[in-house]
């Protein structure tokens, strides 16, 4: 899958790992013996020339070297010593491993190339110059065309290839070796796995195999059934130094690999990588993504965790980090904080690439490292892109600023909720982002505002215990939410007496200051019972709280009582809420219970008002159909034209004596009035 024909044959060709040269007639030899630090050639030509390494010295003879090597060439004939014998090469690339096999190579010897010596060999033939020039088929050549067509077609050679580079900067990265092998791996993690060819040079022992994989190389019923695992790549890419991972990461993004299982791996490489960042929790399928991530050791050894030591960082680290670089007695620190950086800069710009709970938590490293702060700028955006699915044991972030005395950084967490709050903003100004469940009924701001108020409220619980966080802090954190994001403020009430507790010189204004955030409308009925009893409230706050409740009580008994009626049953009808109210009434304290007594006698003058205005209604309808009767006899004795006489004399009557006429308006009045009542028909609805 991964080779052309060609490239296969020449796979075979070299895929034996076994490299020759011509021989030279004049030096014929065996091998090379070592003694303590120093080689010699196995051979009956004594020898005239030595090459030190390091602490190696190698003694050879200058015929075989100089018909291979431009470099010892020129070293040789530029020298102003004639008999120059002696040389050294501190800088070689390789070190003394590379060069015995380039030395082998120039004796005829045969060397076997595998994926573990491949690149510094690659290395020591550049710095030695053993090139087409100087004699054909030369070392250049053929270590090239076994990393093209071998190295380069099988997944685990290039892991190993690019592991082994890391002691070989910059020269790995002038030779493009790095590319080359991150472009390998790039292509083959984002492809069918089930067509890669693992190995030509055989199992490296820093490379896993998958579980799901055959060592051999023909395929088989069982192996083609079974279903390969989306993150089967992650154990084998974990084992790269930060600088080559991020360069795999990179040209993996730019294949178009699903921005999931990008955030799933960064969260695998900082569990293997950054021990302290989950302490003794594994990372489950859903902590990094929703694939399964199996975790990984964090005690590796020095060996696995970076060929050359940890402080090895000689490489290029191939992306932009605006952090600082101080010098600091504590490499493993610096080690960590160029991780931290680098992983930063890499992770998907999506919402749900990583989870909350690994940013919080690589932020809290990030702070305590002290990371550039425009990286950290960065983190606190994403934590806040995703603020409603953190948890409270993530957010107790200790605060790292030696200036600051409280135990937390809350300071931290109100910047956390701003960017949420930004976030909610834009989505909500933004009709393409929404749903239509956000768009028309704004579900999801919703739910989201609440989780966070609740968050905030439980981190208010928590902090408020620090005698040294001042009332602002409190206060500003406490009120940054919007009002509608809490329908209850039993969570508030429960952080203001917890800081009232932590806090017992507060002034009374001071306290009157922090009840403030709180809404008594707002509480339960058990937050209510509780704050009539807490002596550290103010007292105005407490009168707040029993007249909220009692206004809710009545509002609560008059609704009932209209939707029930006014019948004469109505004690059958409250005789269960009657025996509720007396089992309540003994549970509660003193100023509850007048609470009651009041709202009681309220329901009892109601009750008899409704009564003495019923007596009257059943009066005046008497009344009124006493009168009807009267005007009945009226229009069966006399015509209609009749009334105008009736009306003439009591004019007349009027005029005669002035104090009547009010009484005859008010009769003419009322004569009309119940005239349109026959009239119509329905005169006691209109009356009432």
């Amino acid at each position: 899958m991964w080779e052309s024909e060609s490239e296969s044959a020449s796979g075979r060709e070299y895929g034996s790992g076994l490299l020759t040269s011509t021989t030279h007639d004049g030096v014929k030899t065996d091998g090379f013996q070592r003694r303590g630090h120093s080689w010699y050639v196995e051979t009956d030509i004594t020898s005239d020339f030595s090459v030190q390494i390091g602490e190696a010295n190698f003694h050879l003879h200058k015929y075989p070297l100089l018909s291979k090597s431009g470099k010892l060439n020129r070293i040789i004939y530029e020298s102003r010593e004639p008999d120059l014998n002696k040389i050294a090469m501190e800088d070689l690339p390789g070190g003394p491993e590379a060069f015995e096999l380039a030395a082998k190579f120039c004796y005829g010897i045969a060397v076997e190339l595998t994926a573990g010596n491949i690149s510094g060999l690659r290395c020591a033939s550049e710095y030695l110059e053993m090139t087409e020039d100087v004699e054909e088929g030369n070392l250049i050549f053929k270590t090239e065309a076994f990393l093209s067509y071998v190295v380069l077609s099988s997944w685990r050679d290039s892991i190993a290839v690019l592991k082994s580079c890391e002691k070989l900067s910059p020269w790995a990265e002038n030779l493009q070796i790095v590319r080359r092998c991150s472009e390998s791996i790039a292509w083959k993690a984002c492809a069918n796995p089930k067509g890669i060819r693992w190995a030509y040079t055989g199992r490296h022992p820093k490379v896993s195999t998958p579980r799901w994989s055959d060592v051999k190389e023909e395929s088989s019923p069982s192996r083609n059934n079974q279903q390969v695992p989306p993150d089967w790549w992650f154990e084998d890419v974990s084992i790269l130094r930060i600088d080559h991972f991020v360069r795999v990461i990179t040209a993996i993004k730019v294949k178009g690999m699903r921005f999931e299982l990008i955030g799933a791996v960064v969260t695998h490489y900082a569990t293997k990588w950054l021990p302290g960042l989950f302490g003794d929790l594994a990372v489950s399928g859903d902590e990094g993504s929703n694939y399964s991530v199996s975790n990984s050791s964090s005690s590796s050894s020095g060996r696995d965790r970076g060929g050359g030591g940890s402080g090895n960082w000689n490489g290029l680290l191939h992306v932009i980090v605006a952090g600082t670089r101080d010098d600091t007695s504590n490499l493993h620190a610096k080690d960590q904080r160029m991780i931290i950086e680098s992983l930063i800069s890499i992770i998907p710009p999506q919402k749900d690439s990583v989870s909350c709970s690994f940013l919080l938590r690589l932020l809290r490293m990030a702070n305590m490292l002290k990371v550039a702060p425009a990286l950290l700028t960065e983190l606190e955006k994403r934590v806040g892109m995703q603020f409603e699915q953190a948890t409270l044991p993530d957010l107790m972030i200790p605060c790292y600023n030696k200036s600051s005395e409280t135990m937390y950084d809350v300071d931290l967490v109100q910047r956390l909720l701003e960017h949420f709050l930004v976030q909610e903003q834009t989505e909500s100004s933004s009709p393409a982002r929404l749903s239509f469940s956000d768009k028309y009924l704004g579900g999801n701001n919703i739910i989201a505002k609440t989780r966070v108020a609740r968050l905030v409220d439980s981190y208010l619980t928590e902090v408020s215990r620090d005698r040294n966080l001042s009332l602002t802090k409190f206060q500003v954190l406490a009120e940054a939410l919007p009002e509608t994001a809490r329908t209850c403020d039993d969570g508030l009430y429960r952080a203001i007496d917890s800081y009232l507790k932590a806090h017992p010189t507060l002034s009374e204004h001071e306290r009157k200051r922090l009840c403030r955030v709180m809404d008594c409308q707002k509480l339960s009925m058990d937050a209510c019972m509780h704050a009539a009893q807490n002596e550290r409230l103010p007292l105005r706050v407490v009168v707040q709280v029993l007249f909220s409740e009692q206004v809710k009580i009545s509002n609560a008994l008059a609704s009932t009582s209209v939707k029930e009626g006014i019948a004469d049953s109505h004690y059958l009808q409250y005789q269960p809420m009657i025996t509720n109210r007396k089992t309540l009434l003994e549970g509660t304290p003193q100023s509850f219970q007048e609470g009651w007594i009041a709202a009681k006698k309220d329901i009892n003058t109601l009750k008899f008002e409704l009564e003495n205005v019923k007596a009257k209604y059943l009066e005046m309808q008497n009344d009124m159909e006493n009168m009807q009767k009267q005007f009945e006899k009226m229009m069966k004795q006399k015509h209609t034209s009749g009334w105008s006489s009736g009306w003439k004399k009591l004019r007349k009557a009027g005029a005669a004596n002035p104090g009547n006429s009010k009484y005859a308006g008010k009769m003419q009045a009322l004569a009309f009035r119940y005239a349109g009542s026959l009239g119509s028909g329905n005169g006691v609805e209109q009356f009432k």
